[in-house]
């Protein structure tokens, strides 16, 4: 057999190798995604090995307790973080969260300043205001905004699917199942979040907790003025009674309407909104990329008398710019 021949043949089993393997990483790429559409976290952690109560204690972050004594205004930061936490479905405990975004900034402050001393830059005030506000910024700044924007995200998936786990909800009752079955079925069908929330509901109703009660507190996890509407009318329904699978056919069409009317909103707002996010979030990724792979170009004009002035001016502007485009783009429906 000739060269030719023997390096169109290696060519071949080549193009076949890497053929097949890359069918092979598409295929099991493909299938972690389904399975992950098809499972929710409550039902990821039971598959694991963990106890109903494991998993309830969990997801509901009752295992990370915010320690008691702390002053009034790091407890009430404390329970606004407990909440995004939860929202955000991470399950690291709020302590041991705290403890990393306090003393990251602090780790990053200490290594760029021994950083600075070996390089030979002199110390001053300038420089080490500097280094202060790209460690709060890198190691507390972003990583808060990077939980604020999952739990933002989960919380509008909630939204989106409440209409439609309401119309399985009521499929389940017109079905005959009861109401603690058709909640139960829920937890199965439906993916995350709604999934694993309902199931916490089921659990809370098994330890023996009413039921008006636990999707009371459902709703308040999430202050979701269309699950406050949910528990309205099951209250209402057990007092006076009627049909509640038309009560709740009729409540999953109101909030399906109102949901219509907000991205109409959303729609209008979207301009002044894309520029808030562009305004608010540029400045601040801006100014840690460029330390990151510049940082003379900071550096070096630090020492400069009028840069400490002006760098305290530019986050003062910084901040009123911020809270006011907020405002701006708050919208209520």
């Amino acid at each position: 057999m000739s060269d030719q021949w023997i390096k169109a043949v290696v060519l071949a089993c080549l193009f076949g190798a890497i053929l097949l393997a890359v069918s092979v990483l598409v295929d099991w790429f493909v299938g972690s995604r389904e399975i992950g559409k098809a499972i929710n976290l409550r039902l990821k952690l039971i598959g694991e090995g963990r106890t109903h109560g494991e998993t309830f204690s969990m997801l509901r972050r009752e295992s990370s307790a915010i320690p008691q004594g702390l002053p009034p205004a790091v407890e009430r930061a404390a329970q606004r973080l407990e909440r995004t936490l939860m929202q955000a479905q991470l399950t690291i405990e709020t302590p041991r969260l705290m403890l990393i975004l306090i003393f990251a900034p602090i780790v990053l402050f200490f290594t760029f300043l021994m950083v600075l001393v070996f390089t030979g830059y002199p110390i001053g005030f300038g420089r080490i205001l500097l280094l202060a506000t790209f460690s709060g910024v890198a190691g507390f700044l972003l990583p808060i905004m990077a939980i604020q924007w999952k739990a933002n995200r989960t919380r509008k998936k909630m939204m989106n699917q409440f209409p439609v786990a309401l119309d399985v909800f009521v499929r389940g009752l017109r079905a005959g199942h009861p109401i603690a079955a058709a909640l139960d079925l829920l937890t199965i069908e439906m993916p995350d979040p709604i999934g694993s929330e309902f199931g916490l509901v089921v659990d809370e109703v098994t330890y023996g907790a009413e039921l008006r009660d636990a999707l009371q507190d459902m709703a308040d996890r999430w202050d979701l003025e269309d699950m406050r509407m949910f528990v309205v009318s099951l209250s209402v329904q057990s007092e006076t009674g009627g049909n509640l699978a038309e009560i709740l056919e009729n409540l999953s069409r109101v909030i399906r309407e109102r949901q219509s009317m907000m991205l109409k909103v959303r729609a209008l707002s979207s301009e002044g909104r894309m520029t808030a996010v562009m305004l608010t979030g540029l400045p601040i990724f801006t100014f840690t990329l460029l330390f990151l792979g510049n940082p003379a170009f900071y550096l070096d004009v630090a020492g400069d008398p009028w840069f400490v002035p002006g760098f305290v001016g530019l986050i003062v502007l910084y901040l009123i710019g911020f809270f006011t485009i907020r405002r701006m783009v708050d919208l209520k429906v």
